[in-house]
């Protein structure tokens, strides 16, 4: 049973920094892509990173290049997300989410998820 889950969220002011987690179980890590989406209230599921499952290749969303990062350590089946520079409307609920090799970009397309980490930044 493939089980992703989601830690570190919290509430940060505007220009703050958190470190997002996801511990996966259950399915060869190595051997997926691995994704972060968020969902903030009222709206759908964005794509927000993505990684490759050797880490060579990343993929942001525009909104967020430059202030995020995305990395994994396949040794620990750990997936990570540095979220720097945050403003208001990063506020929402962050997934972790996985369904094979390919770097995927519409929620939809990907099977696997966690129950999400709620990240809220205040102005």
């Amino acid at each position: 049973q493939v089980e992703l889950v989601e830690s570190g969220g919290g509430w940060v002011q505007a220009g703050g920094s958190l470190r997002l987690s996801c511990a996966a179980s259950g399915l060869t890590f190595s051997v997926y892509a691995m994704h972060w989406f968020r969902q903030a209230p009222g709206k759908e599921r964005e794509f927000v990173a993505a990684i490759t499952r050797n880490g060579g290749s990343t993929d942001y969303a525009d909104s967020v290049k430059g202030r995020f990062t995305i990395s994994r350590d396949n040794a620990k089946n750990m997936v990570y997300l540095q979220m720097n520079s945050l403003k208001p409307e990063d506020t929402a609920v962050y997934y972790c989410a996985a369904r094979g090799t390919l770097i995927l970009r519409t929620a939809g397309q990907l099977n696997y998820w966690g129950k999400g980490t709620l990240v809220t930044v205040s102005s």
